[in-house]
């Protein structure tokens, strides 16, 4: 499992994920898509701390700079 997620998309995630967490437990949304945001925001900040991103060798993408192998 090569890093194939760059510093800025790390930045983007982490934001988003945690603002999406927290939609989710101040119950701006009803009840089962507060899981759907919890859960969501969790694979963003998830992404963000290893690096990695499965779809993304999926559709080709690498925006960590680095030529993935």
């Amino acid at each position: 499992m090569k890093a194939n997620v760059g510093s800025i998309d790390r930045i983007l995630r982490l934001v988003a994920g945690a603002a999406v967490i927290a939609l989710g437990y101040m119950g701006g949304l009803e009840s089962p898509w507060n899981v759907v945001a919890i859960a969501a925001g969790s694979v963003f900040v998830l992404t963000a701390l290893i690096k990695f991103c499965p779809l993304y060798p999926i559709l080709s993408i690498n925006t960590c700079g680095k030529k993935a192998d």
